[in-house]
């Protein structure tokens, strides 16, 4: 879903080639989505001067050393997120001497958090005044049938945990709201399996961060409810003056706003964007209410068309996925075009440090280092 479905609608993609640990499962694979060609390694893919560029879906842990040989063979990289197990390895991946700018065509390299590019989160922002955000709640999940204990979530060798899994779509999003980085993690609790073999693996976590502006709030489980509740993330402002040249001098009237982006993980399958203002005039003398009311209102946006501002006009349709319009975007870059939004390489190394916060706030201690360099 993260690529083959994505790549049958791009005409500039061909997937070509694919590699597994277990050669009959990539055989499989191959098979069944028409790749033509199966590699016995990883290694052959890189040497193979005809790709461009590769895909890395492996698990967390084993992301930092393939983008590191990706790019140093010379490819481009579309790298599932997150983009490695800490920030110490995001530092070293997304600072290789081999994507210096001042490089005549160097490779393009991108975290594929995929929600980060669909049309409804950038017109849920449209919303959004960053300056004014004093509590941002966010949240996620699946349910507790969707990842076994033997998956790699469980796995902290490899990268798991649930603020891996779904915590970074929540961080993600977080960043994107306040404009601006944490500046501390306040709390962070987890939940664990705790029989003695995963209990490094949170399964579930509640965390805050403190912003410039305000508190942010990000949960996340594993072991959900049966039903699948989509993720949420609702904003609050804090009351701001709104200008009204018909009131008197001695009154004012003043703004409250709530803004929640319903679905926003999976936001072709289904969102809603809800945008509450409650609206206040009172005498400026003793501040009492005069008049009280509520505007309320609700959105969607499926295409860069529905997001309007610096996305009207570009290329998208109502049934794209997140991932195809991320595909969109990296095919943009590797071929020299202009992208509207971006995830740049300092953007996911502070999404790791994010990651790193929580961890070290709640004692699970950070995902280990790769000794590959």
């Amino acid at each position: 879903m993260a690529l083959m479905t994505p790549a049958i609608s791009h005409p500039e993609v061909i997937v070509q080639a694919i590699a597994a640990r277990d050669r009959s499962r990539a055989e499989e694979f191959a098979k069944k989505h028409g790749i033509p060609e199966v590699r016995d390694s990883y290694e052959e893919i890189l040497e193979d001067p005809s790709i461009d560029a590769v895909f890395i879906p492996l698990p967390n842990a084993l992301h930092y050393e393939w983008a590191v040989r990706s790019v140093r063979a010379g490819k481009h990289v579309l790298l599932e997120k997150p983009s490695t197990d800490n920030e110490t390895e995001a530092t070293i991946l997304f600072n290789l001497p081999e994507l210096s700018s001042s490089l005549p065509n160097p490779p393009v390299l991108l975290e594929a958090c995929h929600s980060r590019f669909h049309p409804a989160l950038h017109k849920f922002l449209t919303f959004v005044h960053p300056e004014d955000v004093v509590h941002v709640h966010t949240d996620s999940m699946v349910p507790w049938w969707f990842v076994g204990k033997d998956n790699l979530e469980y796995n902290y060798k490899l990268g798991g945990g649930s603020i891996m899994a779904l915590g970074t779509y929540n961080f993600a999003v977080l960043r994107m709201i306040f404009g601006s980085e944490p500046e501390e993690c306040l709390t962070c609790t987890t939940e664990v399996l705790g029989d003695g073999i995963h209990d490094q693996c949170d399964y579930t976590f509640k965390a805050q961060f403190r912003f410039a502006t305000g508190i942010g709030e990000a949960t996340s489980t594993l072991k959900g409810p049966l039903w699948w509740k989509p993720s949420e993330a609702r904003v609050t402002h804090r009351e701001v003056v709104i200008p009204d040249k018909t009131l008197p001098d001695t009154q004012e009237k003043v703004r409250t706003r709530q803004v929640t982006l319903h679905g926003f993980m999976h936001a072709v399958l289904w969102h809603r964007i809800d945008v509450q203002d409650s609206y206040v005039i009172r005498n400026m003398a003793d501040q009492k209410p005069v008049k009280k009311w509520v505007e309320s209102g609700s959105h969607k946006a499926y295409s860069y068309e529905d997001a309007g501002g610096a996305f009207a006009g570009l290329p998208g349709e109502d049934w794209w996925m997140s991932y195809r319009y991320q595909l969109e975007a990296f095919v943009d870059r590797v071929k020299g075009r202009k992208t509207p939004y971006w995830v740049s390489g300092e953007d996911s190394i502070n999404q790791m440090r994010m990651v790193d916060m929580a961890y070290s706030k709640n004692g699970l201690g950070l995902r280990p280092t790769s000794s590959f360099r």
